[in-house]
């Protein structure tokens, strides 16, 4: 069912708006512009070679704007890894952009679950769990398809702690700054009273 981004009507979480697509295309831009210049990476002592953040912007657009935005941004992220990759399993279209394609789905479902008992706690499980899809789902896969031996997880697994806190830390910033600016408040909200419609 389709809603003018300008109708106060509620509309299916799977309906797409002029303002979803242009900020899919934003957050995804975010997402390469952060692969390009390598600011989304941060260089670690294991196999995996770099912690990222690259992962964020799809949970963003999960949260923010619905399934289908992350979902979209996820795929950018997703596509990004596979044709800038230098490591084998990232050059496996399979790893590499299969998981993404659920970073952002998992942070909706999260973030829309939880945001009438707290944003915050909402914002904060939607970076974790969305982070840990993503960890998951590509550490699986490598192992699965032999790229990875399961040892290898293990030094791996504090880089996918730090990078699910500091997921959790930007999407409570971010989420709850672009509530205050859509509420025209002086605080941000904790009650569904800004609650974006899906």
């Amino acid at each position: 069912m389709m809603t003018e981004s300008g109708s106060g009507r509620r509309g299916s979480v799977f309906s797409f708006r002029v303002r979803q697509i242009v900020v899919a295309g934003v957050l995804g831009a975010i997402a390469v512009l952060l692969g390009v210049t390598r600011w989304g990476f941060i260089p670690v002592p294991n196999l995996a070679g770099n912690a990222t953040i690259m992962h964020v912007p799809a949970i963003l657009g999960g949260a923010l704007e619905g399934p289908v935005v992350g979902f979209l941004a996820g795929a950018i992220f997703g596509i990004f890894s596979w044709i800038d990759a230098t490591i084998p399993l990232f050059k496996d279209p399979i790893v590499a952009v299969v998981p993404r394609l659920f970073i952002g789905v998992v942070a909706w479902v999260v973030f829309a679950l939880l945001r009438k008992r707290s944003l915050s706690v909402a914002s904060a499980l939607a970076g974790i769990l969305g982070s840990a899809t993503n960890t998951v789902g590509v550490l699986g896969l490598a192992v699965w398809r032999g790229y990875l031996p399961p040892a290898a997880i293990v030094p791996i697994i504090p880089q996918a702690i730090a990078e699910a806190i500091l997921a959790a830390i930007i999407t409570v910033v971010v989420v709850r700054g672009v509530m205050l600016v859509r509420s025209g408040r002086t605080t941000a909200p904790e009650t569904k009273d800004e609650e974006r419609r899906y």
